[in-house]
């Protein structure tokens, strides 16, 4: 049994974060929302509690608050940021709203270095993100450091294992933030690193094997990592009984869907393979609202899927590759989270069928489900590909979705895929496509003026999709790509390079 760190989300956009970097340090995570029952904190008997941060001030007409209780089950607690004002308030010191808001980086001023911040530099770099500040300390607690704006920026409780910070360990900005984790979990809270890619997999088969028993499972596998991984994890498990239907709607990339035929059969799956592109158009035809297109690729792609799992009798659970960013981008489960954009691969699904729900990495980022899909002996082509959307080209075709814009597309974002990896930056990149844009602009093409469409490139660097920065490729290598795709697709005449950051952008343009 691992030990295990439970995570109170008060909405930060750092939640996932914190779970990360626990994991990074081999102690599992669970994240719950804030205001989770005492009784079911209890029963998930965590070694230790981490409260995240949050947009709310403790000031608000109804802030989200927690069970005063919690602070006496005597495990050890991190608040951080409005973790830390909750903390305080609760307990009886003072938060104020401060005049001089603090978003960004910040020097830490030690004058503790004991236990929590033990071995961190003194006037090392924090990451601030709030506009409240603690004035008065409740009754036991002391200051541990302060930054320029903050008089207290971390406090603790030695008695009560109670510490709390005003900035943010868990984000990389906080040069020794990994460090400033590992003191609270390891020194202070006591926790061994016994959580890796190979246990979480050896795990994950034996409760599947004993959720499952003999009843037989359908998967429905998109060609992307999620769910080849989440299938061979539940074949591992339950051998022949896992049957997987793809899907072929049309909308993949560049004889992609020959591909992922052939490497999941070549890895031994019961695969059923089913073309259902003229399906697909004919339901896209004159849609041209981003939402509209989602929802209607997604509900095809039920009807589809549908269709074919009534023909495998006795099964009883449908397998799903979701992970923890679609979970919480598209259904606001695990605390106060924004709804960002709709998923045909979360929700739906088992309701219509009637199918109990087996989703062996909804709990897993996807650097992590690469690292268990290594473990489990997948293919480097399968777990190194880019990801994809569940809609496929038809979120990054801005306007009505045609045959044409497809295959124009679909050859665009190929010869992209294939200079980068020419050059070597693929593996360095974590998602690069092509998005269509129906923008007619005037070019000259010999000795006549042309009025094409545009093709906008969007590559961007992440650890888990949660936020994203644009990558820095190299001039020569987007010049090469831009001259490919306007010599070697017809209808494009320009083209142009996105450099948003996720937040504000998100990475996908629909």
């Amino acid at each position: 049994m691992h030990d295990k760190i439970l995570v109170l989300d008060f909405g930060s956009q750092y939640t996932q974060l914190i779970a990360r970097r626990t994991r990074e340090l081999g102690v599992y995570s669970e994240i719950k929302p804030f205001n989770t029952s005492l009784e079911d904190i209890k029963k998930t008997a965590p070694k230790a509690i981490i409260f995240s941060g949050g947009p709310a001030s403790v000031w608000d007409e109804d802030p989200p608050t927690i069970d005063p209780e919690i602070f006496k089950l005597n495990v050890p607690i991190l608040g951080i940021c409005y973790g830390m004002q909750i903390t305080v308030h609760l307990l009886g010191g003072k938060v104020e709203r401060s005049d001089k808001r603090e978003f960004g980086p910040a020097k830490l001023q030690i004058t503790d270095n004991t236990d929590l911040l033990q071995g961190i530099p003194d006037g090392s770099d924090i990451w601030m993100s709030h506009g409240d500040r603690v004035l008065e300390l409740p009754e036991g607690f002391t200051a541990v450091a302060a930054s320029e704006n903050s008089p207290v920026a971390a406090i603790k409780n030695e008695k009560l294992k109670m510490y709390c910070t005003q900035f943010h360990p868990e984000v990389v900005h906080t040069k020794f933030g990994k460090e400033i984790l590992s003191n609270f979990i390891f020194n202070i809270a006591g926790c061994k690193n016994t959580w890796t890619s190979k246990s979480f997999a050896e795990t994950s088969i034996k409760e599947i094997r004993e959720k499952v028993g003999s009843a037989k499972v359908i998967c429905g596998l998109s060609g992307g990592v999620d769910s080849a991984v989440a299938a061979v994890i539940i074949q591992r498990a339950i051998a022949e009984n896992l049957y997987c239907i793809f899907v072929d709607t049309g909308l993949m990339r560049f004889n992609e869907a020959a591909e992922v035929v052939d490497s999941f059969r070549d890895m031994g799956l019961n695969l059923i393979h089913v073309d259902a592109t003229q399906r697909f158009f004919e339901k896209l035809k004159d849609v041209s609202d981003p939402e509209k297109k989602r929802k209607i690729i997604g509900e095809e792609f039920i009807n589809v899927f549908d269709e074919e799992a009534s023909k495998i009798s006795g099964a009883e659970f449908l397998a799903q590759g979701t992970l923890y960013p679609d979970v919480i981008e598209s259904v606001s489960v695990k605390g106060p989270s924004a709804t960002i954009k709709s998923h045909h691969n979360v929700g739906g699904l088992p309701e219509k069928m009637n199918l109990k729900l087996v989703e062996p990495l909804r709990e897993l980022f996807k650097d992590e489900v690469r690292k268990v899909g290594f473990e489990l002996g997948v293919e480097a082509k399968i777990l190194n590909r880019h990801p994809f959307p569940g809609p496929g080209l038809g979120i990054r075709i801005m306007g009505e979705i045609t045959r044409e814009r497809v295959e124009i597309l679909r050859l665009a974002d190929h010869i992209f895929i294939d200079q980068i990896k020419k050059d070597g930056v693929y593996d360095d990149i974590w998602q690069a496509f092509c998005v269509y844009l129906p923008v007619k602009t005037v070019g000259v093409m010999g000795d006549e003026r042309t009025y094409e469409d545009v093709i906008a490139l969007r590559a961007v660097t992440s650890l888990d999709g949660m936020t994203a920065n644009w990558a820095r490729i190299p001039y020569d290598i987007l010049e090469r790509t831009s001259v490919r795709i306007i010599n070697e697709v017809k209808g494009i005449n320009r083209v142009v390079y996105d450099i948003s950051t996720k937040p504000p952008s998100t990475i996908e343009w629909e």
